[in-house]
Order: C-alpha cells, then sequence, then structure tokens
C-alpha cells in the first residue's frame, strides 16, 4: 500500500517551502532548484518528488529539460483551509490589543 502525502505534510518542511517560493517567482529546472541550497541534487530531487507527488508543483518537459511550474490551486486550497483560523486569532488580537489600550501605564 502506498502512502499518499498531502499538501500539509509538504509544506511543513522549511525546504519545501523556499522551494515553492523559488518556483512562484518563475518555472526553473531541478539543476536550478539544487543550486539554490547547500544540500545534495538527491536530497533536493526527494523534496521535488513530494512537492510533486502533492501537485504543489507540475512538471512540464521541454526536449530534453524539465521545468518545475507552481499550481497555484494546491496553494489556494490550503489558504481557503486557513482562512476560517485566521478569521479567528484576527478578532483574538484585536480583543486583546482593545483590553491592552485600557489598562493604566505602570510606573
Amino acid at each position: 500500500m502506498k502512502l499518499r502525502r498531502d499538501v500539509f505534510q509538504a509544506i511543513a518542511d522549511p525546504t519545501r517551502r523556499t522551494i515553492i517560493s523559488l518556483v512562484a517567482l518563475q518555472a526553473m529546472t531541478p539543476g536550478a532548484i539544487a543550486e539554490e541550497f547547500d544540500f545534495s541534487r538527491q536530497t533536493i530531487s526527494k523534496h521535488i518528488q513530494i512537492l510533486t507527488e502533492c501537485e504543489i508543483l507540475r512538471q512540464e518537459q521541454t526536449g530534453r529539460e524539465i521545468h518545475y511550474h507552481l499550481n497555484p490551486e494546491k496553494l489556494k486550497a490550503i489558504a481557503d483551509f486557513i482562512e476560517p483560523y485566521r478569521k479567528t486569532w484576527d478578532e483574538r488580537f484585536d480583543t486583546l490589543e482593545a483590553i491592552m489600550k485600557n489598562q493604566p501605564k505602570r510606573t
């Protein structure tokens, strides 16, 4: 049985988040991505594989070169999941700020 990774597992790793940020700016080859890190190409390839399995990255082959592109729909799914929590935390921080503004200053 093959375990299927999800997008939250993929973005949990800081290296993969950096790869997402790089590819968000422009499509990149695996070699170009690997040049941005002090890890082996094999390590970066594994990270790219995970991002591809989760469909955060998609690959496009042009001749002998593979370019990775960001799949913004997968990131939108993450944002949609987080949105209700963001609203809750915004409200809580607004409440905390209001309470703190009403506190007398300590001398």
